[in-house]
């Protein structure tokens, strides 16, 4: 199969606990496009919850990542299932090599902010321990900003 790489990766050991999950604040529209902007939890990582394809999952910004990258889990919570012969990708990730199986998201949205028809992939059951929202989200919006613990993502 073809390699991806979720280069640099690095997953959490333990999902975050509630209080560490960042609520989206609507920032102000200076340029016109929806602006969301997070503030970074006591670990520094940005988590909060997105809206993906009408169901919300609790996912982990990870700019190091190629990809959106779905947990087993919250794929079937979002209503996708892969089967067995559709991890037809292998990913290097801190946990080893892992199976994959690439999808498209009709639309993920973070607050304000939504893009629609994003690339992402479906890790095999226990692989990973957090939906990650990798570049493949990321590369979509106008611009994102990383300072001083807050992100801000803009449409």
């Amino acid at each position: 199969g073809t390699a991806m790489s979720f280069a640099g990766i690095e997953l959490p050991s333990s999902t975050p606990n509630a209080s560490s999950v960042s609520t989206p604040q609507a920032a102000s529209r200076a340029g016109g496009g929806a602006t969301t902007e997070l503030k970074a939890g006591a670990n520094g990582h940005f988590v909060t919850d997105a809206d993906v394809n009408g169901r919300s999952i609790a996912v982990m910004v990870d700019t190091g990542a190629s990809m959106v990258a779905l947990t087993y889990n919250d794929a079937r919570a979002i209503g996708i299932a892969p089967r067995d012969s559709d991890f037809t990708h292998r990913v290097n990730t801190a946990n080893g090599v892992a199976k994959v199986a690439p999808v498209t998201l009709d639309r993920v949205q973070i607050g304000e902010v939504l893009v629609r028809n994003v690339t992402a992939a479906v890790v095999e059951d226990g692989k990973l321990n957090m939906t990650l929202l990798g570049n493949s989200f990321l590369s979509k919006l106008s611009r994102y900003e990383m300072r001083s613990g807050r992100l801000v993502l803009e449409e």
